[in-house]
């Protein structure tokens, strides 16, 4: 995957002996009294436990939705739990906590590529396809009735993992052992070929496609088009109550604020996730034009990648909580679980 290649050149900047020696080392730990490292607790533990609480909620079926949008915010829920375990916790944390973990194993190592790869293109699509729904629902009343349904949304969900599966199954190959001790492969670097083969060229183009250029322009379209047909709709409606009733009502009318919450929300989602995604791109491409092979460790290029990858991941943690957090009964659910657990907790301290 080019995001994760680009991280991975930066590594790429020291010798093989000097890898051999990072491996063996005693396992580094940051200072628990660095503001750095609460942050990153704090922000990993929100978004994980908003999730998961997400999740346990959904699997309920009690916060009055369809069952096909429940089984699309189950799956971007998923997805994002995904993307927090293996692109945060596994990739940037464990890996640089404990250098001699097993992810220090190149069959590891390549899983955990292939599995961050994976769960951000999910997390990315499940998205998409759940905006796709929306606008559906709201725009084409014809095809409403056949396509928003538990059935369909089963079925676009497995077309959607397989999809995305079959274009990361390349990505373990693309490694091999940084060097082999006692018959056993050590660490991972990006083989020989990667950067002048064809093949190779063209999965990066289907990846940056698939994760970057495409997702971007196509939810900013599904949102417009949404926005657009609310917004005609709501003008009509002005318009005819505003005949009947008077205006001096139209400022109370229910449907017409909800409307208007439809669209914030809307635009709210599209704007995180292109204020977030944005960046990472913009970086891929200029590392594209310029070719950059390698990085040093302490410049400003390298932690600028890393900040903007690290944005990249937070965009697919936060849609989620932006869609469930603004439903009612959603909320209430949440209070109770949360109450459940205080009372767990009470009890087993007991």
């Amino acid at each position: 995957m080019s995001l994760n290649l680009i991280l991975d050149m930066s590594r790429i900047t020291n010798s093989t002996q000097q890898s051999r020696n990072s491996l063996l080392q005693y396992p580094r730990y940051y200072p628990r009294t660095s503001l750095q490292g609460i942050l990153k607790r704090l922000m990993i533990w929100i978004f994980f436990s908003a999730n998961l609480t997400t999740v346990l909620i959904l699997c309920q079926g009690k916060c009055s939705l369809s069952k096909g949008i429940s089984r699309y915010m189950m799956a971007m829920a998923m997805g994002d739990l995904m993307v927090l375990t293996f692109n945060v916790i596994v990739s940037q944390i464990v890996r640089y906590h404990f250098p001699s973990s097993l992810l220090s194993y190149t069959p590891a190592c390549r899983l955990s590529a292939f599995l961050q790869g994976l769960s951000l293109q999910l997390s990315i699509w499940f998205t998409i396809i759940f905006t796709f729904d929306r606008f559906v629902a709201i725009c084409c009343h014809r095809l409403k009735v056949r396509y928003c349904s538990e059935r369909t949304a089963n079925v676009v969900i497995s077309i959607v993992s397989a999809l995305s599966i079959a274009v990361n199954i390349p990505l373990p190959f693309r490694y091999e052992p940084a060097y082999i001790l006692n018959n056993v492969q050590w660490g991972c670097r990006t083989i020989t070929g990667y950067l002048t083969s064809p093949t190779w060229a063209a999965h990066r183009w289907l990846t940056n496609i698939s994760n970057m250029f495409l997702p971007i322009p196509l939810l900013l379209l599904l949102n417009s088009l949404t926005a657009r047909h609310i917004l005609v709709a709501s003008r009509a409606r002005q318009a005819l109550k505003s005949t009947s009733i008077g205006a001096g009502k139209m400022d109370g009318d229910p449907e017409l604020k909800s409307r208007r919450t439809s669209i914030i929300l809307l635009f709210s989602i599209s704007g995180c996730f292109v204020l977030l995604a944005t960046p990472i791109t913009v970086i891929d491409i200029c590392v594209g034009v310029t070719q950059t092979v390698a990085f040093q460790g302490a410049s400003s290029l390298y932690l600028a990648i890393r900040a903007t990858f690290l944005l990249m991941c937070t965009s697919s943690c936060t849609n989620t909580c932006i869609y469930a957090m603004t439903q009612r009964r959603f909320r209430a659910e949440m209070k109770n679980v949360l109450k459940s657990s205080y009372s767990l907790l009470c009890q087993l301290h007991k």
